[in-house]
């Protein structure tokens, strides 16, 4: 077979591969990255399968190997990750709020002004308690602090009446701003519950409760990048949060390590990679006792300090942060310290995993090739090429193959152990009753259908 290099990922993988491996299949010899011998600026792979079992070694590359995988490595298995059990409940998609009129926003004509929130404030403190502060994924990429510039109209769970004797005026506002958008939408609880988020995310809420910090990232970007933020925050639907606050639980996830992962598990949106929950977090095998492993703690926080020091300074954000990071004209003192101080979480990482047989190496390499990225495009425009400072593909598939293999280990683990002992049901001989849904509760579960993690 003859194709174009997704064929070992993802639903073409599942579909393809995987199949015939699972079913008397044996792939027998496979290059990986072939570039395209004509004009298209096209690299494929190159798979040789037979029905049946192969006697002699197999070739992947240029390497004589034992065996290979629907992923074309040489260890592991052909099957999906999965899901690990430390890691659910841990990370959730933001706040759905579905009705710009909850917010105060200078910058957009739906939201009511900052100065009209200042007179309502001012005149009623009270209206102080329901508007907080609304942090998306604009201002956690674009501002070298992370500063929120919009606060929001925040009603909780309460019902109609409760908001209309306590709140009148804010009451007004989403009355006259929210409800015309929701009566015209298709979801019975946008309609029926208008004064409130359609998707206030109330397990996340308890994931975070008296924590002063989580860690967050942008739901799409093209640069791999998270941050800490307050946690007494409305995350808006466009951040990924997670309900982590240490050092070491940034290093783990900042590293390369879960960057190589989450490239190969995700999907993308445009040129975006789009981090997905199910499988970009929670089929993530992290280093045993990551979270207090002291050399995370000292590297994710050097690292951490130092970022956040030059953000300041330069008045950038994370985009173009990220964007000078992976150039490679670009040679400052401050962004080859952060490139050094990134290896250093790298290696700290992969001494917690006890790979120190793993000597990286880092190079500017495309992560994908274009047709007309070569001198420019009309008018003499020069398109700028997918720069990445990154590992070599050899050494990402390594670390992968490791990956892949670590997940089914601890799957397996999970799978051996005792179920952990259930709690005294409501239909238990103790008598009580199994407790119903209350009418017209419509909580949505945490990864619905409007969900794309």
């Amino acid at each position: 077979m003859i194709a174009t290099n997704t064929i070992a990922q993802g639903d073409t993988r599942a579909s393809g591969l995987r199949w015939i491996c699972n079913h008397g299949g044996t792939i027998h010899s496979a290059s990986r990255r072939t570039k395209w011998p004509g004009l298209a600026a096209v690299v494929v792979s190159v798979v040789h399968v037979v029905k049946g079992e192969v006697a002699a070694q197999c070739r992947l590359d240029h390497r004589m190997v034992t065996k290979i995988t629907a992923f074309l490595f040489d260890d592991g298995g052909h099957d999906d990750p999965l899901p690990i059990g430390m890691n659910q409940g841990r990370s959730f998609i933001g706040t759905y709020v579905l009705g710009m009129g909850f917010t105060f926003d200078d910058t957009n004509d739906e939201a009511t002004s900052l100065a009209e929130m200042a007179r309502l404030t001012a005149k009623n403190p009270k209206n102080s308690e329901r508007i907080v502060p609304y942090l998306g994924g604009e201002e956690v990429n674009e501002s070298p602090t992370h500063l929120h510039h919009r606060f929001i109209i925040n009603f909780g769970d309460m019902d109609e009446t409760e908001v209309r004797a306590g709140w009148p005026e804010l009451m007004r506002i989403v009355e006259e701003k929210v409800r015309p958008e929701r009566i015209k939408q298709n979801d019975r609880g946008a309609k029926v519950k208008w004064w409130q988020f359609i998707r206030p995310r109330p397990e996340l809420a308890a994931a975070i409760q008296g924590m002063d910090r989580v860690l967050v990232r942008s739901l799409t970007s093209k640069n791999f990048a998270f941050t800490f933020v307050p946690a007494s925050l409305v995350h808006d639907q466009t951040l990924i949060v997670f309900a982590l606050s240490k050092h070491s639980q940034f290093a783990a996830l900042s590293c390369r390590v879960h960057e190589t992962w989450s490239a190969f598990q995700g999907a993308t949106l445009e040129d975006r990679p789009r981090y997905n929950i199910a499988s970009c977090f929670e089929t993530f095998p992290f280093p045993k006792n990551f979270e207090t492993d002291p050399r995370l703690e000292a590297a994710g926080k050097a690292y951490y300090e130092f970022r956040a020091d030059l953000m300041v300074r330069i008045n950038e954000g994370l985009t173009k942060t990220y964007n000078r990071f992976h150039d490679p004209d670009e040679q400052s003192p401050d962004i080859k310290k952060l490139r050094e101080l990134h290896a250093a979480m790298d290696r700290a990482v992969l001494d917690a995993y006890g790979w120190t047989d793993l000597q990286p190496t880092h190079e500017f390499l495309l992560d994908y090739e274009e047709e007309d990225d070569e001198e420019g495009t009309g008018r003499g425009k020069k398109r700028k090429k997918p720069w990445r400072y990154r590992w070599p593909d050899d050494f990402r598939d390594e670390v992968l193959a490791r990956l892949l293999k670590l997940n089914q280990e601890r799957a397996e683990q999970e799978r051996l152990q005792p179920p952990p002992a259930k709690e005294p049901t409501p239909d238990s001989p103790s008598g009580k009753k199994r407790g119903r849904p209350r009418k017209g509760d419509t909580t949505p579960s945490l990864f619905g259908k409007d969900d794309d993690a």
